[in-house]
């Protein structure tokens, strides 16, 4: 497949851009000026390839040829920081425009786990998620007006929002929900994200879904 990713430069983008050239996808990762990724050789893949683009995620106009012919569009794009931000929203949007002028429907985009309480334990739901929400105010803000602006797309999206991200190799356990959190998943390694976002792609029982994932 032709996968567009965006915040490719990012440790998630950069794991996904590995991943899904390795997987024999055709990948352009899109990053900013200045920016670089050092995108898998030939010898590392099994028939994908890589190619870098330097964009503006925030400019619609700059990225709709980026997007244009691709099979489906992954955001991994993160806030800079805890302060206020507008990064998930505003890319969100100059990406929902410009698959909308393109014709392209399977988005993909990463949230966080901290802005959903469903299902949740009575520790993690009245001491955890308070302090959480205290300290990542600006952030989980941001996340929360980006979800609401792609759930009103008419796009095939599915929102992918795991736990705090570690390093390190892939465990290989994935656990999922679509009706709530996961009991008892605290974090998940970022290349256990990248392997998941590439194993929804084409997955339907995903589509127009939230899915709250970890280890």
């Amino acid at each position: 497949m032709k996968l567009v990713v965006f915040g490719a430069s990012g440790r998630m983008g950069i794991e996904l851009v590995r991943q899904g050239v390795a997987a024999g996808h055709e990948v352009t990762a899109v990053v900013r000026e200045g920016s670089t990724v050092q995108l898998p050789t030939p010898a590392g893949t099994v028939g994908g390839a890589g190619e870098q683009v330097t964009a503006d995620v925030m400019d619609p106009q700059a990225i709709a040829s980026v997007v244009e012919g691709c099979d489906a569009v992954l955001s991994v794009l993160g806030p800079p920081g805890n302060g206020p931000s507008t990064v998930l929203t505003d890319g969100a949007q100059s990406v929902l425009r410009a698959m909308g002028e393109t014709g392209v429907r399977r988005f993909l985009v990463v949230s966080v786990a901290g802005i959903h309480s469903k299902g949740d334990g009575p520790v993690t739901k009245y001491v955890v998620k308070p302090i959480l929400q205290r300290i990542l105010r600006e952030p989980f803000a941001d996340a929360r007006r980006m979800e609401q602006l792609v759930r009103a797309s008419e796009l095939d999206w599915t929102i992918v929002c795991p736990p705090k991200l570690t390093t390190g190799a892939a465990k290989g356990t994935i656990r999922s929900n679509t009706d709530g959190t996961v009991r008892g998943g605290f974090t998940i390694t970022r290349a256990d994200v990248a392997a998941y976002l590439l194993s929804a792609i084409d997955n339907a029982a995903v589509i127009r879904k939230t899915v709250v994932i970890a280890n």
